[in-house]
């Protein structure tokens, strides 16, 4: 069991995979009229989880590790309702109590954040370490992906990425 932590680190940017994803969604025939976007994050991976009535998008967010693990020769992780449950559960946990929660058991690895606003911030921080990024990587099959936010606690947004088989 893998439990990997990240707090607050530089951001660095999503560029080469930015790119190879809008390569993807231009064979898809994703960009009409030749027009592209190369720069511009979608809504669901830049928008603001501190914001009144913000809900994260866990199709792309997932969609977003799948491209990942495709860059890495892996197969893609199929979202799971009950993951998702999970980690919802661990996020709202972490936020409440500014404790990072124990992986609950069966799991493959767990990977937290806290402070990142948006989940391409914190995928980015997942990304750029070695070690978060090697539980990116894990045998998983199926992943669920969560977060909660607190004013009132040291980091605000808290992050869960679970994954399972």
């Amino acid at each position: 069991m893998t439990v990997l932590r990240h707090f607050k680190p530089a951001i660095l940017p999503l560029v080469a995979l930015l790119a190879a994803t809008t390569l993807a969604a231009c064979s898809m025939g994703g960009m009409a009229g030749g027009a592209s976007s190369a720069t511009a994050l979608s809504q669901g991976l830049s928008a603001r989880m501190d914001q009144p009535g913000a809900t994260l998008n866990r199709a792309e967010a997932i969609g977003l590790i799948n491209a990942y693990r495709a860059t890495n020769g892996l197969p893609a992780l199929i979202s799971d309702t009950a993951l998702d449950g999970t980690a919802q559960a661990l996020a709202n946990q972490y936020a409440q109590t500014g404790t990072p929660p124990q992986a609950p058991q069966g799991l493959t690895a767990m990977k937290l954040s806290a402070g990142y606003a948006t989940f391409a911030e914190t995928f980015s921080g997942w990304r750029n370490s070695a070690a978060d990024a090697a539980g990116l990587r894990a045998n998983a099959t199926k992943a669920g992906v969560a977060v909660a936010f607190n004013p009132t606690s040291n980091y605000g947004i808290h992050w869960v990425l679970v994954l399972g088989n």
